[in-house]
């Protein structure tokens, strides 16, 4: 087994207690291609994001906005495989001591076997899964798999869950409650919703232990404002946007810009 260092939950609790929160950043796997993309999530960790993120391309990604589907489209047409995910995580685990969750849509891990993905990305040194389309109710067979590997499993809420369903995602999540800022698809926009404040303070009604707020954050103010209510803030497009415009340097100007916002100032 890979070396795995703090979990997410440490990670976000530590970062909360000696800076403003914690940054996440997520990158495709296989984006530009595979090299390039373990490069990227190393430099990640290296400018200031906290945790790292990595999503598997899907063939289908409803929830994903355009820079995310065209960078997912790019690495299945380069030869992208469920199992270089792995790869990918044992190398960044290797280099960096940030942990490493993977998003993935859930077809791909039932095709793979629910258990066998679990014990593959704990062996590669994993910290767990984000899983947008999955329920908790809807769970079983991964809540029993995460619990055999000791992964973390984090399950989103939406401006629209009730509260049942809120707290359904706090007791079956581990590491944080990915916190959707707002109904749609990802992408970097010029305002974070405010109903992502609104559904933070939700979650703690609820005694959530970590929400992180991802969908739209993409300059250091938004990442300043959204530290301010919630424990993470969650970076996507705008990290792929600067791989895709000017490979892994800009990506580290970018990484480093936003990381600032989680200073305390």
């Amino acid at each position: 087994m890979s070396r795995r260092g703090p979990s997410v939950a440490e990670t976000v609790r530590r970062r909360n207690e000696e800076a403003a929160g914690a940054l996440i950043g997520y990158l495709p796997v296989g984006f530009p291609d595979l090299a390039t993309s373990i490069d990227a999530a190393v430099t990640l960790a290296e400018n200031g994001v906290d945790v790292i993120e990595l999503g598997l391309p899907y063939s289908d990604p409803v929830m994903d906005g355009p820079v995310i589907q065209a960078a997912t489209q790019k690495a299945l047409a380069e030869g992208f495989r469920v199992r270089d995910v792995f790869t990918a995580v044992r190398e960044i685990t290797a280099a960096v001591e940030s942990p490493v969750v993977v998003m993935t849509y859930w077809n791909p891990v039932e095709q793979y076997g629910v258990q066998r993905f679990a014990d593959d990305l704990a062996g590669a040194g994993g910290a767990g899964l984000i899983t947008p389309d999955l329920i908790p109710d809807e769970a079983a067979s991964w809540l029993a798999a995460s619990e055999a590997a000791d992964l973390d499993r984090v399950f989103l809420a939406a401006p629209s869950s009730s509260e049942a369903r809120l707290r359904q995602a706090v007791a079956a999540s581990r590491g944080f409650v990915y916190t959707v800022s707002t109904m749609g698809i990802t992408g970097a926009r010029s305002d974070v919703d405010a109903a992502a404040a609104t559904l933070v303070a939700r979650l703690r009604a609820v005694d959530v232990e970590h929400a992180c707020v991802g969908l739209g954050i993409s300059t250091a103010q938004q990442v300043r404002e959204v530290l301010g209510y919630a424990d993470g803030a969650i970076v996507g497009s705008a990290f792929v946007r600067a791989l895709a415009e000017g490979g892994v340097p800009q990506l580290a100007d970018v990484a480093a810009d936003l990381a600032s916002g989680a200073r305390v100032v």
